[in-house]
Parts: structure tokens; sequence; C-alpha cells
């Protein structure tokens, strides 16, 4: 939810109205742009702490000096504030992996040289474990997001104002079918979702108290109203169900030029075209509301994966950019974790990620599940035999190589480390450098 999310001022007034036929092609031109893969791009949400004390709430003025300084620096990256006083990088489309993990690397040494010289830290945490929710941003769409989310309870300011990620965008893929076939990329997406969630895992903790997850951000996710953070419907071609989803899925809010916006109860955008009421939608409104839609993976002409935690230390954010690439864009290892998981998530039945119930294992149990730990020593083992293949350095594959063996082997995720400490102290220590 960046601050640069198109429309974010209001509606263009020029627009024609937009007919349902027309969203409809609209949504399928748009959502999944074919071609062979060959961009790779990832977006680092870090939470913001004091440097020597970590638990104490960072005052909203240090907050905002901080944001100066940083918004200052010479990034290469789009850099933007979450509602919470979260950073957000998000890298520009990259020819390689490795160009994305130099580019992204360069620019969070500035970012962390900035904070630090503030004694700030940007913390790898899916949840915040301490604070509670506090929203610093005032502007129009989160006072309206905020109205919308609470209906449903308060884990929509908790995802708002407290939680981090790691999303990883890939191509959508070939239009021909194939390992590398947009069909197919998206159908693994949700298939292998789960074990990423389990695999990286790290946030146990909320508001000083352990919750009985080890993706607390996950929960959150799955708590949130289902019509926005649910996976599209299974069994229909993935631009029709996108399609679908989209147009009938509420509306958050509808944006104006003066005044507060207004949060509507229960107007799918498909109705909003129909009545055309309280005034009626252009193409801003469709972009705009694809952009208040949460699902695990989202399409945008890519496919965004939304269901990684934010990670610890200096490297960890390139693991899951570097195992989820190799597992999506290495024809081999795409077929061989498809072979993996599909059993796994087909024994689970129907019901749509993020409340699928191996989801909800996955964010409870991390790889402490033994069909889930088997499941992810085999995804990153064809992901560290991809590698190098698809060009990546012997530092990334060291790194990756390091996290198996902290994590992945042992059946363990990085929210173990904080659940239980004494445990960590003769694992092998994360990758640690430039990243590159």
């Amino acid at each position: 939810m960046p601050l640069d999310t198109p429309g974010e001022h209001g509606p263009p007034t020029e627009a024609e109205p937009l007919g349902e036929d027309g969203a409809e092609d609209l949504l399928r031109g748009i959502c999944f742009k074919t071609g062979p893969p060959r961009t790779v791009g990832v977006e680092l949400e870090w939470l913001i702490h004091d440097r020597e004390r970590p638990d104490a709430a960072v005052p909203p003025e240090r907050l905002r000096a901080a944001a100066d300084a940083v918004r200052a620096v010479e990034l290469d990256s789009p850099l933007t504030f979450e509602p919470g006083g979260q950073l957000e990088l998000s890298s520009r489309p990259a020819g390689s992996l490795m160009d994305c993990v130099d580019t992204v690397a360069a620019d969070m040494a500035l970012v962390r040289d900035t904070l630090g010289r503030a004694g700030l830290t940007p913390a790898g945490l899916g949840v915040d474990p301490w604070r509670p929710p506090r929203r610093l941003l005032k502007e129009p769409r989160y006072a309206a997001m905020e109205a919308a989310l609470d209906r449903s309870g308060d884990s929509g300011r908790a995802m708002m104002c407290t939680s981090a990620s790691v999303q990883v965008c890939l191509d959508a893929g070939e239009e021909e079918p194939g390992p590398l076939g947009y069909g197919r990329r998206w159908q693994l997406a949700h298939l292998l979702g789960a074990v990423l969630v389990a695999a990286f895992a790290n946030s146990p903790f909320r508001q000083g108290r352990r919750t009985g997850w080890r993706s607390t951000r996950q929960a959150l996710w799955a708590d949130l109203d289902p019509a926005r953070s649910l996976a599209p419907r299974a069994g229909l071609p993935p631009r029709d169900a996108w399609a679908a989803y989209v147009l009938d899925t509420p509306v958050m809010c509808i944006r104006s030029d003066d005044g507060p916006w207004v949060v509507p109860e229960g107007l799918t955008f498909r109705e909003w075209i129909r009545t055309g009421a309280p005034r009626p939608p252009v193409r801003g409104d469709l972009d705009y509301h694809i952009t208040t839609l949460f699902p695990p993976v989202r399409p945008r002409g890519h496919l965004e994966l939304r269901m990684i935690d934010a990670q610890p230390g200096d490297d960890g954010w390139l693991v899951p950019l570097a195992v989820t690439t190799a597992l999506f864009d290495d024809p081999e290892a795409a077929e061989t974790v498809y072979r993996t998981v599909k059993p796994l998530a087909e024994t689970a039945g129907p019901a749509p990620a993020p409340r699928n119930p191996l989801w909800a294992t996955a964010a409870r149990d991390g790889l402490s599940d033994p069909e889930l730990a088997a499941a992810a020593a085999a995804s990153f083992t064809a992901a560290l035999e991809a590698l190098p293949r698809i060009g990546a350095s012997r530092h990334v594959v060291d790194t990756v190589a390091a996290f198996t063996d902290r994590y992945v082997a042992r059946g363990r995720c990085p929210g173990d480390d904080l659940l239980h400490p004494a445990e960590t102290r003769d694992a092998p220590p994360h990758g640690k450098g430039t990243g590159r």
C-alpha cells in the first residue's frame, strides 16, 4: 500500500464512465501480460525501531524526520512509507535476479546508513512484537481503509500499521502451456504459497505476547474481510477468475476531490458500474480498486506474491527473492516443485487461501509440520540446484544454503529463533554482506 498509489488525489474528471463489458475487457488485458519470464522485482517492507531500545515506541516526529532524511537520499528504487511508519522499498523491474539483488542491496545500504545516523534501524519482522497499531498517515485513503476494515475487527489496523513483508514480483509467464505458462505459474503461486508462509514465518509475537502463530502476519490476513483477502475462485481460467474477483469484491472507498471519501458497505464494483451512484466509476477508479484488494497472489501484469513475512538480517530478504525466482523461472525447478506441492495442497481441500487449512497450519506451525517440512526441503533443494542456472552469484547461493541449513533442514523457521532463542546458539549464522 505505497503512498504513490494511482489516483491518491482523486478521480480523473475527464474520463468516460466505465461499462461492465469494458471493465471485464480491461481486467483480462492488464492482469496477465504474457511473454518469456525475463524480469523480477521485490518490495521490501520494514518496521522502524530504535537501535538501542527496539521495544520502545519511536515518537512520530522522530519517524517523520527520519523519513525526510531517507527521502533525500538518491536511491534507484522508489521509496514510500506505510500508515504505521513502516518503510517500503520497491525495486524497479530488473532484467535478472542479480540485477535486482545488486540494486536493492545498494539501496538498502544507503537506507540503513541514513537511519543509523538517527539512531534507528529497519527491523525485519512480519509483525511488530511490541507496539499496538498507531496510524501516522492521515491521507484520505488510509482513513477510508481504516473505516472499512474496522467493520471486521482490529486485524485490519494491525495489518496496516504493524506488519511488514517481502513481496516477490515475477513475470506472469508465457501464453503457451508448460512450466513457464501463465496458467501453471498462477496455479503454482497458490500451491507453493503455504510452503513459503511456513518456511519464512517470522512473527510469533504481538503487543508483547505470544500469539500461538509462527506467522501472526498471515493470521491477520486470514482474519480480514474475506471478500478482499481470499484468493479468487479456483477452477476458472485465470483471467476470468481475476476479472470476476475484482468486479464482485466490495468497493473499499469512493474517492472525492473534496471532503471525506465515501466508504460504502457491500457495494461491489459491478454494482457500482450498474447503478452509477454516487457517481459513475471511471478507469482510474478500477485501477484504484485493484490496489485495495489483498489476495495472497495479485496479478498486476506481473504476479505479486504477498504471503512472505519480512526477514531478519541484512541479507535475509534475498533468500525468499532468490528461492521464489529460481522455482518459478527455471523450467526444471518449476516442474519439480509443482509435482512436490500439488498433492500436498490437494489433500487440504478446496477452500481458498489464506483460509485454507494448509495455510492455517503453515501460519501456526511453520515447518514443525512434517508435510510442510518435507515440501520445503524438496523446494529449497530444487531452488539451490537452479540458482546457478539462472545466474545467481556465489554469495546468493551461499546465503540460501545457510538459510536452508539453519532452518529448512531442521524443520524450523525464523520465528522459532524468537520463540526459542537458546536453541539458535549452535545454528550457522545468517548470510552477511552486500547482497552481491
